[in-house]
């Protein structure tokens, strides 16, 4: 069993408080059983964040810093034919657009349905064609796009972007210049697209932009997928520490008990526990009877340990 936990620990102050302030008895139990083992080192900074990584090093992919083809497996899971061709993921994002201020919200939080999405995929579509794009439509926030540019694309995830200045995450690459050009045409097409208008007019944020990521071909898997527990990462993107914290307690009540238990048994266990920069991973080994007890008796507290990923 490989557990992954992305947004185990935020960077912001708040987010540290919260942190500090959670009582996590089974994680703490299970870190007292389980051994520290590799740690993926990063930084906040980095396109691809850590529990990115650490999912795709469990794969068995190849790629550097924001070129792990996340758009090419997601197309795959939607029913494309992916082929040989570089895919990129085209989010159908809200931007909040400031006289001194640029952020961009998740996806998600458009509630887009399918006649929606739709109607803004056929719109944008022709202005990706014209420049020989193939595009696709595979879910209301998922959208992708084919070209060879997008074979050695780096470009920030999805993740490390909401909540935040859009434009600072935008990659130094020849291609990047199209697709900011791109991006710009869109934000004027929908301006006064009818989709929209509908949607100011029921108090709903209006779709104005989109965001490439996972940019890449298709890559198999050589490994085993990995669990993730992800109940962290919406509370964790709208900085809701209190949501955050009942979201980790949840976790803690249940899987991690659960994956406690497993433990005990001893069977086979990789934990990985991800922050903001780095991740660490904790496995179950066997040790002798003094290390045991002595592990058991100074158990590690998960929250001190979290604090500096």
């Amino acid at each position: 069993m490989h557990l992954v936990i992305p947004f185990a620990a935020p960077l912001s102050e708040a987010g540290q408080h919260a942190l500090g302030e959670l009582a996590l008895p089974s994680l703490d139990a299970l870190l007292g059983r389980l051994t520290a083992d590799s740690l993926n080192e990063g930084d906040e900074y980095q396109l691809s964040p850590p529990h990115e990584r650490v999912l795709a090093r469990a794969l068995g992919w190849r790629g550097a810093d924001g070129a792990l083809p996340w758009a090419a497996r997601a197309a795959a899971d939607d029913g494309l034919d992916t082929g040989d061709l570089a895919w990129g993921l085209l989010s159908p994002v809200h931007w909040q657009i400031g006289r001194e201020h640029l952020t961009m919200d998740d996806p998600e939080s458009l509630a887009l349905d399918a006649a929606e999405s739709r109607a803004a995929f056929d719109a944008v579509r022709p202005l990706f064609e014209s420049e020989g794009w193939l595009c696709a439509w595979g879910a209301p926030t998922r959208w992708y796009v084919a070209h060879e540019t997008l074979a050695d694309l780096p470009t920030a995830s999805l993740d490390r972007v909401i909540g935040r200045n859009p434009d600072l995450w935008m990659p130094e690459h020849p291609a990047a210049r199209f697709v900011k050009r791109l991006q710009n045409e869109v934000q004027m097409l929908l301006y006064t697209h009818a989709l929209n208008d509908a949607r100011e007019a029921t108090g709903r944020d209006v779709l104005n932009s989109f965001w490439l990521s996972g940019c890449g071909t298709h890559q198999p898997d050589r490994g085993e997928a990995p669990r993730v527990l992800d109940a962290l990462r919406a509370p964790a993107l709208r900085e809701d520490w209190a949501a955050w914290s009942e979201a980790w307690r949840a976790l803690d009540g249940g899987p991690l008990r659960e994956a406690l238990a497993h433990a005990r048994r001893g069977e086979a266990l990789r934990l990985s526990l991800c922050g903001e920069r780095h991740a660490q991973d904790f496995v179950l080994r066997p040790r002798g009877v003094l290390a045991a007890l002595r592990s058991r008796v100074q158990r590690p507290q998960a929250t001190r340990l979290m604090a500096a990923l």
